[in-house]
């Protein structure tokens, strides 16, 4: 069995591939302060709940954009691992990307969630793309036809442009985007902050793709895309140059990646 986790600054997506397939999930707060023997606590309860027995994990890796929860990460997997067949990976730069160039000017800036979405990404397509992950923040990765990953943009995320609303207003609620509004223009607060919040990303989403996509590709009349993250489904509806949306695509990208280190 590989565990496969992808730490972000909101939430870890962790997951257990057993025969090429995923046989168990799970997203959970990230907590910056958590230690090795922390997490050793919280997912020895989730592979007992899920009938994952520890010992039969004979592979992990990594990818995340918290060091110190990496470090973390890495020493529980030393710990409480013990049937491991090879080291415990962390995604960087320098690992072999299964072909995949990364041509931005400090390679070693590129979030490891980034790299991992662009490889798996690939693995689909085998052509010119945008991975548009809605994480804390919303990023965009632009890769072209010759498998070269050239940078992207960086916004701010949902969470935090709700957080904002409600922090910097006097009278509008923090909220959470789960109803669909009834028509663009809201005739409630909640109902205009949902409008404005879904349709406003959805807009976002169709200018930076329709941007990125001529200069990733400019023979191209559209650059395929895929969305992926906590809110990728939430957000497809109003997007419409978002082709799919993949929740799993990093986990998917990690597996792949650790087929490839470990030969």
């Amino acid at each position: 069995m590989l565990f496969t986790v992808d730490v972000g600054n909101s939430h870890t997506v962790s997951g257990v591939v057993h025969n090429d397939k995923f046989i168990a999930n799970w997203r959970l707060q990230s907590n910056q302060d958590r230690t090795a023997d922390e997490l050793a606590i919280r997912y020895n309860a989730l592979f007992q709940m899920a009938n994952i027995d520890p010992r039969q994990i004979t592979g992990f890796i990594v990818s995340s954009v918290v060091p110190t929860l990496e470090t973390s990460w890495l020493n529980f997997a030393m710990s409480y691992l013990v049937e491991l067949k090879h080291p415990p990976l962390a995604v960087n730069h320098l690992l072999d990307l299964a072909g995949l160039t990364i041509k931005i000017e400090n390679p070693a800036e590129v979030g490891a969630d980034r790299i991992v979405n662009a490889v798996a990404a690939w693995d689909r397509f085998h052509s010119a793309f945008i991975v548009v992950d809605f994480g804390t923040a919303i990023t965009f990765d632009c890769i072209n036809a010759q498998h070269e990953y050239l940078g992207g943009t960086i916004h701010p995320g949902i969470g935090i442009s709700l957080d904002a609303l409600a922090s910097r207003t006097a009278k509008l609620p923090r909220l959470d985007i789960d109803v669909t509004p009834e028509n663009p223009i809201g005739t409630t607060t909640v109902k205009a902050i949902h409008s404005g919040m879904l349709y406003g990303f959805g807009g976002l989403i169709d200018r930076m793709t329709a941007i990125l996509g001529k200069e990733i590709a400019p023979e191209q009349e559209k650059v395929q895309t895929i969305a992926t993250g906590g809110m990728a489904d939430v957000i497809l509806p109003y997007a419409n140059s978002l082709d799919i949306a993949d929740k799993q695509l990093t986990l998917l990208g990690l597996k792949h990646l650790y087929a490839i280190n470990t030969k």
